[in-house]
């Protein structure tokens, strides 16, 4: 029968390996077969405060000896709070092995092994520590002798342990506790770091954590190993003649020392990546409250670099314009367009439009100013080389741009709070850096220039403003439900002139069969002259507006009685009415597009073929369609009429009408305007 054999009384050859003769991995195998999980919880920082204020005295009562060459009668007051911890009784018995351990690494090696034997269930950083204080245990108590006593006991106390010939190894005594030195400050080291590390970060958020981990047993073993080799030298300390090289523990403590703090130095890198990234992601959506935030600031955490200047992305004004600041964007809006470099035409030609519409008058719309909106693109390629930097230099476009952009973070912060996979975006920024619609290329797709300011309420409010002109019409003619359920472009038209409605109906034919518009799938053109079905239809749809536009109510904002924009677009096509020839409106689906005037209505449905090109360049069928009708309305519309008279009669009675109060009695017109409103629009007249 065997006897079983315990990790004691291992095969002598096996614990009296010499470390300095094995590489780091083996050693890593061999110490990890002691370690289980961290089961057992201590104060770490504690016991390091302790056993590192009593090495720290200790040593400087040698410095002191060694200074002054001569042995000190007393030590200066103690300063430091006390500080109460848990006493480990296995640290007594700790301190005795090592005290107990021959000399020479092999030694050293069995007693090391047999202490992370009995730490088995403490962390790495918690097995340092409580080893620095067995040591700092029997360290303290022998410098704690070393001023002359002042009782006769204490005289006794220093023969004993060999204090009278402690002069005569001041050199030794140096690199004895230069070692020491290095000692605390590798267990300090492992101690601030790993508390670090398992409070916040993960080898998933950090990958050279991985590295850093793996040295921290390393370290934590040569650490041990090198404090069991200086505690069993102390009892030595004062015998004369002591001599013992303990370069080779110094030496390893640099290089592995050396080793750590590399993988720390990356690992600082990255953690500070992913703070910096978490900065600058509180910027991007609003999550900080600090009111300094604003479009710069949002703009310079999205692009900007922390790194040197020379590293920064440059922004223009326009490909070939001059370089920016970012204070450029102060106090403005900004569509921000992000995109690659292939398959942009549409967004590109789309901004273009939007871009030189900014520069048109009005210059206000919706209580907001164009030239307050301005277009920063960001384009986004794996790598500038030559041929991406031709790419971009061929667009010429006339807005701002970030020229060869490739700071990763920005790029990975667009990727994950704007949803960024490559297709082309445009959003609104607010000048408080916000954002504002985070789909803005959508509102811009649809309705163009009158889509601004663009927000995402603009949207609802532009679907929904002509809720009342729908209801009417399918009210009036259920199939008008039809045509807007097949989502194509409808030209409603009417007036009281016959030819011009039968020219218009022509036209509009034509166009339908146009070879360029039937290739189109989304281009299908339909068409509906009001009274098609009844010429009854006609003037109760009028009737109905017109009662609609008188309920609407005035709107306060400030001082000041404003109208809604549902009342402007009743005036505008109450104002079409009156046209001698005809109105007519286009819509793409429920979107109503455009109210045109007759003459440059049927002028651009005629010229098609003079206009159709830009389609080509323009983002659809109704922006290419707008633009040309703009240019003949220019030529068709007399210009607004600026001769204004008006008689003022103060003394004269001019006519008599009931008061609209109702007292009884008559007002007295004392004074009329006459305005001429020849060529002008609704919104001028109204």
């Amino acid at each position: 029968m065997s006897k079983q054999v315990s990790s004691s009384t291992m095969p002598q050859e096996k614990l009296l390996l010499n470390p300095f003769e094995v590489s780091d991995d083996q050693i890593l195998e061999r110490i990890y077969i002691t370690h289980f999980h961290c089961v057992e919880k201590y104060d770490v920082g504690v016991l390091y405060s302790v056993a590192s204020n009593v090495i720290k005295h200790s040593i400087e009562i040698a410095d002191m000896i060694i200074k002054d060459g001569q042995q000190i009668e007393q030590v200066r007051e103690e300063t430091d709070p006390l500080t109460s911890f848990q006493r480990l009784p296995a640290m007594k018995r700790i301190a005795c092995q090592m005290m107990c351990t021959a000399r020479g690494e092999q030694y050293a090696h069995q007693t090391t092994m047999l202490i992370l034997e009995q730490l088995r269930d403490y962390s790495w950083d918690a097995k340092a520590v409580i080893v620095l204080a067995a040591f700092a245990l029997e360290f303290g108590k022998f410098w704690q002798l070393a001023h002359i006593p002042r009782d006769k006991l204490g005289q006794s106390l220093a023969e004993l342990n060999g204090l009278q010939s402690i002069m005569e190894n001041i050199q030794h005594l140096a690199n004895f506790n230069n070692l020491v030195k290095k000692i605390v400050q590798v267990v300090k080291c492992i101690t601030d770091w790993k508390k670090m590390i398992t409070a916040e970060y993960n080898v998933k958020d950090v990958p050279s954590l991985t590295d850093t981990l793996h040295e921290i047993p390393v370290l934590a073993y040569w650490t041990i190993s090198t404090l069991v080799t200086c505690t069993s030298h102390i009892d030595f300390l004062g015998d004369k003649g002591y001599r013992y090289d303990l370069s080779k523990f110094d030496y390893k403590l640099d290089f592995i020392l050396k080793n750590f703090k590399d993988h720390q130095d990356k690992c600082s890198t990255q953690i500070g990546q992913i703070e910096d990234y978490s900065r600058r992601k509180d910027i991007i959506t609003s999550i900080q409250t600090d009111t300094q935030i604003d479009i710069v600031k949002f703009l310079e955490a999205l692009i900007i670099p922390s790194y040197s200047q020379d590293s920064r992305p440059i922004v223009y004004n326009g490909l070939t314009g001059p370089q920016v600041a970012l204070g450029e964007f102060k106090n403005k809006h900004v569509l921000l367009f992000i995109s690659g470099l292939d398959h942009i035409d549409n967004e590109i030609q789309l901004l273009k439009s939007i871009n030189a519409k900014l520069k048109e008058e009005p210059n206000e719309l919706e209580g907001y100013r164009k030239e307050d909106f301005k277009i920063l693109w960001i384009p986004i390629v794996s790598v500038w080389d030559e041929e991406q930097k031709k790419k971009l230099d061929v667009t010429k476009v006339e807005w701002y741009v970030v020229k060869e952009f490739n700071f990763q973070t920005g790029i990975d912060l667009i990727k994950e709070v704007f949803n960024y996979k490559g297709n082309p975006i445009i959003m609104l920024i607010s000048p408080e850096g916000k954002v504002e619609n985070s789909d803005a290329k959508q509102i811009i797709s649809k309705w163009g220039i009158d889509g601004f300011p663009f927000r995402t309420l603009d949207h609802t409010r532009l679907t929904q403003q002509w809720n009342w002109f729908w209801n009417e019409m399918i009210t009036l003619s259920p199939i008008i439900r039809e045509l807007i359920k097949r989502d194509s472009y409808i030209f409603i038209y009417g007036g009281t002139n016959t030819k011009w409605i039968q020219d218009f109906t022509t036209a509009v034919e034509k166009l339908k069969k146009n070879e360029t518009l039937t290739l189109e799938e989304e281009t299908t053109i339909e068409s509906y002259p009001l009274g098609r079905d009844s010429p009854k239809i006609v003037p109760r749809f009028w009737i109905t507006i017109d009662n609609l536009l008188a309920s609407r109510k005035l709107t306060k904002k400030g001082s000041e009685q404003v109208q809604d924009s549902t009342t402007r677009e009743i005036q505008k096509l109450m104002f079409l009415k009156q046209d001698p020839l005809g109105w007519a409106i286009l819509t793409k689906g429920s979107h109503v597009k455009l109210l045109g005037h007759g003459d440059a209505m049927l002028r651009t449905v005629t010229d098609f073929e003079s206009w159709k090109g830009t389609m080509h360049n323009e983002v659809s069928f109704d922006v290419a369609f707008k633009n040309y009708y703009d240019k003949c309305k220019v030529k068709s519309v007399p210009p607004k009429c600026e001769h204004r008279e008006f008689a003022n009669y103060p003394t004269d009675i001019l006519a008599h009408i009931p008061c609209p109060n109702k007292c009884g009695h008559e007002m007295e017109v004392s004074s009329v305007k006459y305005m001429c409103c020849h060529g002008r629009e609704a919104s001028d007249i109204a």
